[in-house]
């Protein structure tokens, strides 16, 4: 019975074997670098590869990423028709759903032959839905010495389309005024106290109630000029049935220019709040802070005594529009007359603050200056 497989195998037979396994490792160890440093470099390109694509992906991201303007359009009108009062003595389209818009409106008027008549008006005015908006005013009035609560006023407003499907976007404007105080002074022309008699002018008459009906028009031109128009009738239902009524105009542009961070009306909002997602790369716009221009106003008073001999009068003067922060707006308008029936001078100082209002499909989106019917 043989037992060779169990016996040790020889020396010679032992080198031998560690020569040929010695060779062995050596080929491995030659050809494992030989494939790893292709499979490395291969790696190395390929992350490369992809952390530029990612870079790439993020910088045109970041590209298109705008701060959104907080105000929203009324039914894709400008900022300065979305926010109820357009200058001083104009108002123009309406208020987006859901908005609210309060002012302090402060007017004094400087005439012949009388202490100067000061008023502070309340505003609140809300937008609905479906192009309609209700308002509220309250008037306290200062003059000669007296200080009273003298009227209060509810409006309502209705746009016939959204913005720029009708010329001149026409909106029709309804208030009923309600008389609190008394009449302090005469309503028509300046006349000189002892015309009235020894006793000068009788305070003691109640302020009656009245309305005013209004046609407002209001259109941008060339993206760089804002004009607005109102034309205004306003009868007393009581005393001498006084009659008023007239025009009233602005006409602004921009003089000076911020910063930039508007988008356009096509902008998606899904990247969270005051954020939007503008559908051309690079696009961007300047925001509107300042504004200047001119208005004037024409009125014609007249009652039951004077209808065939009027009191007429017209002013015309400079205008400044200063948004101070996105929501607070500060208007002034010292308005001058053009002949001695006139006012010598009529200033207005409005300071407005606009809340809410969504970016809903009723409410369109803002569309800046440089972008608009584009």
């Amino acid at each position: 019975m043989q037992h060779a497989g169990f016996y040790p195998i020889s020396l010679a037979n032992f080198f031998t074997l560690l020569h040929f396994t010695s060779e062995s490792r050596q080929r491995v160890s030659v050809r494992t670098p030989r494939l790893l440093v292709p499979l490395l470099g291969s790696a190395y390109l390929a992350f490369l590869a992809v952390n530029h694509s990612t870079h790439a992906q993020v910088a045109a991201s970041q590209s298109i990423e705008v701060t959104a303007e907080a105000l929203p359009s009324a039914y894709g009108a400008p900022t300065s028709f979305s926010q109820s009062r357009f200058s001083p003595t104009t108002n123009a389209y309406v208020l987006p759903p859901g908005a609210i818009y309060a002012s302090l409106i402060y007017e004094d008027d400087v005439v012949h032959f009388r202490p100067p008549d000061h008023h502070f008006t309340e505003e609140v005015e809300i937008g609905l839905p479906y192009r309609f908006n209700v308002a509220f005013e309250n008037d306290v009035q200062h003059f000669d010495g007296d200080t009273q609560d003298a009227t209060f006023s509810v409006e309502a407003r209705y746009a016939f389309a959204d913005w720029d499907n009708i010329p001149l976007n026409p909106t029709i404007f309804a208030e009923y005024k309600f008389g609190i105080g008394n009449i302090l002074h005469d309503e028509g022309a300046p006349t000189p106290a002892h015309k009235f008699g020894p006793g000068g002018f009788d305070k003691g008459e109640d302020i009656p109630d009245a309305y005013e009906l209004r046609l407002l028009l209001s259109e941008d031109f060339f993206d760089r000029v804002e004009w607005s128009l109102n034309t205004f009738f306003e009868q007393e239902t009581a005393g001498d049935r006084g009659r008023e009524w007239g025009i009233a105009q602005s006409i602004v542009t921009p003089i000076h220019l911020f910063h930039e961070g508007e988008t356009s009306p096509a902008a998606d909002y899904r990247t969270g709040p005051g954020k939007a997602v503008q559908p051309v790369a690079g696009t961007s716009a300047l925001v509107e802070e300042l504004k200047a221009g001119i208005e004037c106003q024409f009125r014609s008073f007249s009652d039951k005594e004077s209808r065939g001999t009027p009191y007429n009068s017209f002013v015309i003067g400079p205008t400044i529009t200063w948004r101070t922060t996105h929501n607070l707006r500060l208007d002034i308008s010292p308005l001058f007359g053009v002949n001695h029936k006139s006012p010598v001078m009529e200033l207005f100082v409005v300071a407005s603050y606009y809340f809410g209002g969504g970016h809903g499909a009723e409410a369109g989106g803002e569309a800046p200056a440089s972008t608009r019917n584009r």
